[in-house]
């Protein structure tokens, strides 16, 4: 049986670009709906599947057809030399290579797996962040933002192709979108179906490429859209904005958009879930003799405060209705507001006297 170069007529030393070149020759030459032989056709596809990569290039290279169908593991198949496997006295030198041991097994066990084709031209989903302060999120409300994205490409209208220009069955696939790839591993020759690498699973590719997009159908861009932040939103929510996010290529469908809310600290009140603390200093007479404070809420509007006398720091008061509205639509949060008594650093010369007459008073 030929070796894949010989199968695909180029020497050893051709360039990647070469094999590239020549397979797609041969491919198009004895493809079965052009009239050419099935078998052929398959014989140059699997060339092309070793040779066209790397990796399994360089194995070929060095250890040949390591194991053929018929081969057991005590014969040895044809290129393979056995001589560097095992010297005495030394330990096992054979190199796995790019042998993948999760396909070895896999496909061992299991058989051959299907590659996923669907939606393998589904775009990727997208996540930004939106900072707003503690006040938006008292109403639903409205933000225009920009990001960059994947966008049809204008010229082919997302067809990847020139306008004019025909889209064609890929000769690789025949349409599929899949392609059998055969791996060579120590356990034999194992075969399995995989995304076709000519038209990424698409089963046709443009006869002219777009010379703007260069056949993917879309190109980067700057995308505005109004998005609504509703009322009640909580730092570290995230919404979820359909199909906003990349362009799938070649008219595949959008992924979708992710956007992260977070909530600029306020200089007054602090959030817990839906309720709001902050704290109130007070005068020492205030809190010995108690009174009235007027406070100013979030929302701008402003409550009265009664204080008993003889409140201590650390006191918390509820006023009900004055937090943060809850995320279902339904009723708010409280607010909290937490006593601190202010020691004055700094007396006038009354401040002391009269401080001492309290003094002697046994205050």
């Amino acid at each position: 049986m030929p070796d894949y170069y010989s199968t695909l007529g180029v020497a050893k030393t051709a360039t990647q670009e070469d094999i590239k070149k020549a397979y797609r020759k041969l491919a198009h030459q004895h493809h079965p709906d052009k009239g050419g032989e099935e078998k052929k056709f398959k014989e140059i596809n699997e060339a092309y599947q070793v040779l066209g990569n790397e990796e399994k290039r360089k194995q070929y290279d060095q250890y040949g057809r390591v194991f053929d169908g018929a081969n057991g593991f005590g014969q040895q198949g044809p290129g393979f030399d056995f001589s560097s496997f095992w010297q005495p006295g030394q330990g096992a030198a054979f190199d796995f290579g790019s042998i993948n041991l999760d396909d070895v097994f896999d496909n061992f066990f299991g058989g051959s797996r299907r590659a996923k084709s669907k939606n393998a031209n589904r775009g990727k989903d997208l996540e930004l962040t939106v900072a707003i302060s503690l006040e938006e999120t008292l109403k639903t409300s409205k933000r225009n933002i920009a990001f960059q994205r994947f966008q049809a490409c204008s010229r082919c209208d997302g067809s990847g192709a020139e306008p004019g220009a025909k889209i064609k069955e890929c000769f690789s696939c025949r349409g599929t979108g899949e392609v059998q790839q055969m791996h060579k591993t120590i356990f034999g020759t194992m075969n399995r179906i995989i995304t076709c690498p000519e038209c990424k699973g698409e089963g046709k590719t443009p006869e002219k490429p777009c010379n703007v997009c260069k056949s993917e159908g879309r190109i980067k861009g700057e995308q505005e859209i109004e998005i609504v932040i509703p009322a009640g939103i909580d730092n570290g929510q995230v919404l979820k904005i359909d199909e906003h996010g990349d362009i799938g290529k070649r008219k595949g469908p959008a992924g979708d958009l992710y956007v992260k809310i977070f909530i600029n600290q306020h200089p007054v009140f602090q959030r817990k879930a839906d309720d709001l603390l902050m704290n109130l200093a007070i005068s020492f007479s205030q809190a010995a003799l108690g009174g009235e404070v007027e406070i100013k809420t979030i929302d701008g509007s402003s409550v009265i405060l009664k204080i008993p006398a003889g409140v201590g720091s650390g006191k918390i008061f509820r006023i009900s209705g004055k937090g943060i509205p809850h995320f279902s639509g339904w009723g708010k949060g409280d607010l909290y507001v937490a006593i601190e008594v202010r020691t004055p650093k700094k007396l006038s010369k009354k401040q002391k006297d009269l401080l001492e007459q309290l003094r002697k008073e046994g205050l």
